[in-house]
């Protein structure tokens, strides 16, 4: 039976600032470079206020919301759930949402008198990006956020890795999982950071416990979550946890194991300039081939080459000329799809 959506993800709403800084700055106001920290509103407007360098547009962000637009810029078809507060900032997420095709549960914003999450990105002059977050209401996900039916007429249910720092959002994340498996809809999820994992592995453990379909991470996630020292160690046992398994490699591709056997996925060499929504891009695209006529090593393949062209750029969406061009590469390369 044909599902409705290719995707149904679960995740938090920021919006997302960026600013190009360099090194000296994160040192001196005492930033640690290259992953997630968790910030109160006051600290985040406090850099932001204090940071010095270049501050591109802001965009609605959010590890899943990243990954769902990815697969709707390439003609998939997705839903998000998420949370954002009636302020400004809600209702450009909300209206972002809308604009990129997302499906969502933002329709009709309650009046609940909190702050829409925010998230500022600091991109080094190495194109590594380093992200203070304040997640405001978005910590507040709750079961009742979630959509059953439209759950229910999903492929997948994505699941991101962010959600397991709030009590309740994990909670929630945990209530969907197991609807999805009771439902036969493919649960997929993602580490997202080192410093969830370092943080909140035994919450990311629930989420896998009992296996899911699909597992997204980066070379440091899986490292650190396994505790050994080789990406292909750490391959080995995530797969005893997830019947499917991607580990990227930043500029030297992936590895992945599609239930049966190990392979790579080749890079596309490219100048990065901001690798912030590098990842999601990645999963979105790759989630977009499984579930529209792709085999899984064209799947990677698709995914190498989106996530590569969102480097070259700044931001975490892809500007239309690039959707253009990614959607010409996927009818050209996979004609018979």
């Amino acid at each position: 039976m044909t599902k409705k959506y290719d995707l149904y993800a679960l995740g938090n709403a920021l919006v997302d600032v960026e600013i190009e800084v360099n090194e000296t700055e994160l040192e001196r106001l005492g930033v640690e470079k290259g992953v997630m920290t968790l910030v109160d509103e006051e600290r985040h407007d406090y850099l932001l206020g204090h940071l010095q360098g270049n501050i591109h547009q802001r965009a609605s962000g959010g590890s899943a919301a990243n990954s769902v637009i990815s697969l709707a810029q390439l003609g998939g078809k997705a839903f998000h759930s998420c949370k954002v507060a009636k302020d400004e900032a809600g209702v450009f997420y909300s209206d972002d949402l809308d604009e990129a095709g997302v499906t969502n549960t933002l329709g009709q914003l309650e009046d609940n008198h909190g702050t829409t999450g925010k998230c500022l990105v600091m991109i080094t002059p190495d194109a590594d990006r380093t992200m203070n977050t304040f997640l405001g209401i978005s910590s507040e996900l709750k079961e009742q956020d979630i959509n059953y039916e439209a759950l229910a007429d999903s492929q997948y249910l994505y699941i991101e890795g962010y959600l397991v720092s709030s009590p309740e959002a994990h909670q929630a994340a945990l209530k969907a999982r197991d609807f999805a498996r009771e439902n036969g809809v493919k649960v997929a999820t993602t580490l997202s950071d080192p410093n969830m994992v370092r943080f909140f592995k035994p919450e990311i453990e629930q989420i896998l416990d009992g296996g899911v379909d699909l597992l997204f991470c980066n070379d440091d996630e899986a490292l650190e979550f396994t505790g050994v020292d080789s990406v292909e160690k750490a391959l080995t046992i995530l797969s005893q946890q997830s019947k499917q398994v991607v580990i990227t490699l930043g500029k030297k591709g992936a590895l992945s194991f599609d239930g049966q056997d190990v392979s790579t996925i080749e890079p596309h060499v490219v100048k990065a300039v901001d690798t912030n929504g590098a990842g999601d891009m990645f999963a979105g695209a790759f989630i977009f081939g499984l579930t529209n006529g792709l085999s899984w090593a064209e799947s990677g393949q698709l995914a190498s080459f989106a996530s590569a062209h969102l480097v070259t750029q700044f931001g975490p969406r892809l500007k239309p000329a690039a959707i253009e061009e990614l959607r010409s590469y996927l009818n050209k390369e996979f004609p018979n799809r």
